[in-house]
């Protein structure tokens, strides 16, 4: 799948003032500064398509794009705000942290959704307890290690492998994971793909649902 256009639409406060829910959406979130709009730029092809800063915290809203991709699926492509430290108020975190639950746990349209890891670290407390709380509200998602070309590869495997053998710990099954780079646009076509398997089992439950309301009733 390729993405043929891509346009901002609106930024909301909460999930109740996100766009109609009318076309399958997938999210991207992860730590403050783990390079998250860099990826989604990536992803789109667009430079400056999410506003990228070296200060934490700057995405403070549900932001929502809409694209449209070969084949022509339109989807909506979703910047959240990040989570752990950020140079906030304590009142402004918890502000942030309750959007974004009640965004991840009731946009009934929410596809997938794709949570970043730094892969210049190890394994990160905020990382894996976030995981834990969407594993708790059943809420599906795939793993994008970033940031991979300012590490050595060496490196970057060792930290993805620690991190992966921790969710091993406690998880049943591992989520699809990713090994990214904006810079060097790795792990684009396998999120893509993705995103397109997605798309097309949200149209098949789709076309079932329309099939359902439109079949006439059996003659008595």
């Amino acid at each position: 799948m390729e993405i043929q256009k891509a346009s901002y639409v609106i930024s909301s406060p909460s999930y109740q003032d996100c766009p109609k829910p009318d076309r399958p959406e997938y999210a991207f979130i992860g730590r403050s500064n783990v390079g998250k709009s860099s990826l989604i730029n990536m992803l789109c092809g667009r430079e400056g398509l999410a506003k990228i800063s070296s200060s934490p915290g700057k995405t403070q809203l549900i932001n929502h794009f809409a694209i449209e991709s070969s084949g022509g699926a339109q989807w909506y492509l979703v910047d959240l705000p990040g989570y752990g430290f950020a140079k906030v108020s304590q009142s402004t975190r918890k502000k942030w942290e309750k959007m974004i639950e009640d965004y991840v746990r009731f946009r009934e349209n929410l596809g997938n959704l794709f949570v970043l890891i730094d892969s210049r670290h190890g394994p990160q407390a905020s990382d894996l307890e976030f995981l834990r709380k969407l594993g708790s509200w059943q809420v599906p998602f795939a793993l994008a290690f970033t940031k991979t070309d300012k590490s050595t590869q060496r490196e970057v495997a060792a930290n993805v492998s620690a991190f992966l053998e921790m969710l091993k710990a406690e998880w049943e099954s591992l989520p699809p994971h990713f090994v990214t780079s904006a810079v060097k646009k790795t792990g684009r076509k396998g999120i893509l793909d993705l995103i397109g398997e997605c798309n097309a089992l949200y149209r098949a439950v789709a076309d079932r649902a329309q099939a359902g309301t439109t079949r006439r009733k059996p003659l008595p």
